[in-house]
């Protein structure tokens, strides 16, 4: 028997009214193919905050499962709070909790607290409500010490309640399936979700590539 893989679209937040009309166009188009639900990105320090959450809800009102990314870099805990309690109201099941940057310019004004503090916080104020997904790296993070640091990382996620992982994008397959192995003997059994990137412009792709440690 086949084992159905999940899949899941990501979507960074339109800054237009024509860019949030072509977003929901292409989430039509994207829909026949039987997602499990589409993400939107959180800009650095919350710096999207207004069109994330518009999208979100957009997304949300044409029917389609939605999980926003979310963030603690420049806000602190209420600002956080205040934010899932509108995704809560408004019917919203699933959350991507990340770690997040801080946008340039905020040096030390605002302080970045890890993904599994992030998860504690969520769940310790909104219980079982939310599905929590994180982040995952099959070719190290670019700030880890080595490879057991992402895979120490990657259990205290779950240890502070996660249910799932996606992971940062890849095309070398043998760093997954690394991943997958690692994270047994670990003793981490969540599900862990490939991430996947279309390449639709090389030379941007080997930029970004580039900052994120992604062969």
């Amino acid at each position: 028997m086949r084992t159905r893989v999940p899949v899941s679209f990501e979507f960074f937040p339109p800054k237009t009214p024509e860019g949030a009309a072509k977003l929901q166009h292409t989430r039509a188009a994207l829909t026949a193919f039987g997602p499990d639900f589409f993400s939107v990105t959180y800009g650095a320090g919350g710096s999207t905050r207004a069109n994330t959450l518009a999208t979100v809800l957009a997304i949300h009102d044409a029917g389609c499962p939605v999980a926003p990314h979310l963030s603690f870099g420049g806000d602190d805990a209420d600002g956080v709070l205040k934010l899932v309690d509108q995704y809560r109201a408004a019917g919203i099941h699933r959350l991507v909790a990340l770690r997040g940057d801080l946008p340039s310019g905020m040096g030390g004004a605002a302080q970045l607290v890890h993904a599994n503090e992030l998860v504690a916080l969520i769940r310790r104020h909104s219980g079982d409500h939310f599905r929590i997904h994180v982040a995952a790296y099959p070719e190290i993070h670019p700030e880890a010490r080595g490879y057991g640091d992402d895979i120490h990382w990657l259990g205290q996620k779950f240890a502070a309640g996660a249910d799932a992982a996606i992971t940062q994008y890849f095309y070398n397959a043998d760093a997954y399936f690394q991943l997958l192995d690692a994270c047994a003997r670990a003793g981490i059994d969540r599900p862990i979700v490939p991430g996947i990137m279309p390449i639709t412009h090389y030379q941007n792709l080997v930029r970004f590539s580039a900052s994120c440690g992604a062969e």
